[in-house]
């Protein structure tokens, strides 16, 4: 059975730290668990603490266009990417579950994006597709938030991606998962809008891992964003939405 490893703050104090939940209790953690945080004696109530990010990475590495029915619906595209399309969004853009996503101003249309997510356990620079799952920490839920409009009117997606808030992560990082063949889904306000199993991605996560240690080094604790299911949509202000991973659970927000 996988473990569920949390970052919270306590409802009466402003403390944080990381945890493993279980039950209806955390056991803190005296550290950051990819970096060798280990149980203490503190035992909480799960209802007497909220749940943050369960990451705080020192970049977001996120792929796009790596589901085909996605290419083909949102990009009208015939022929897959010869290679995966990566970018980056800040730190800055994080939020935890339950936070609410704020629609700048300066966009029309802001899209969600339900993705699997990838937490680097150690730090590593060209990785052998052989030995990139000896590199993952564990696996949490994604919302890869979109300014759309942006994205088209700038060629390029820093500011479509990067707003604060753009970035639910959570609600918490399973250690074991059968991550070549899980259901990844998009529901808004309560209807399934996206459905995906990452059997379907045109490169698989050992892949991705080898490409991008190939240009950048990954610390541990990073974040990779594995690609989004066709059904993309926008959202407007009291919309909710969840990214439900099988084998995770739900990652739930709403647009402020």
């Amino acid at each position: 059975m996988s473990t569920r490893y949390i970052r919270f703050r306590l409802k009466d104090q402003p403390r944080e730290a990381y945890g493993i939940f279980k039950g209806d209790a955390v056991t803190e953690l005296d550290g950051a668990p990819w970096l060798g945080g280990k149980p203490s004696s503190k035992t909480l109530p799960f209802s007497g603490v909220t749940l943050l990010a369960p990451v705080q990475p020192s970049k977001i590495v996120c792929i796009g266009l790596n589901y085909h029915a996605h290419v083909q619906a949102s990009f009208s595209a015939d022929k897959p990417p010869e290679y995966p399309l990566i970018f980056l969004k800040p730190s800055s853009s994080i939020i935890g579950p339950h936070d609410k996503i704020v629609h700048p101003p300066q966009s029309e249309r802001v899209d969600y994006e339900a993705e699997l997510g990838i937490v680097i356990g150690k730090r590593c620079s060209h990785v052998s597709i052989d030995a990139a799952e000896e590199y993952i920490f564990g696996y949490t839920c994604v919302n890869d938030v979109t300014a759309r409009d942006l994205q088209k009117k700038d060629g390029q997606w820093s500011r479509a991606k990067g707003f604060d808030t753009f970035c639910p992560v959570g609600p918490w990082i399973v250690d074991e998962l059968n991550f070549s063949d899980v259901l990844v889904e998009g529901i808004h306000n309560g209807e399934t809008k996206q459905s995906g199993r990452t059997s379907l991605m045109i490169f698989d996560i050992p892949y991705l891992i080898h490409y991008i240690s190939e240009v950048m080094t990954l610390n541990p604790g990073d974040l990779i964003s594995t690609g989004t299911p066709s059904g993309i949509a926008p959202m407007k202000s009291g919309d909710t939405i969840e990214v439900r991973v099988e084998g995770i659970g739900s990652l739930n927000n709403s647009m402020a």
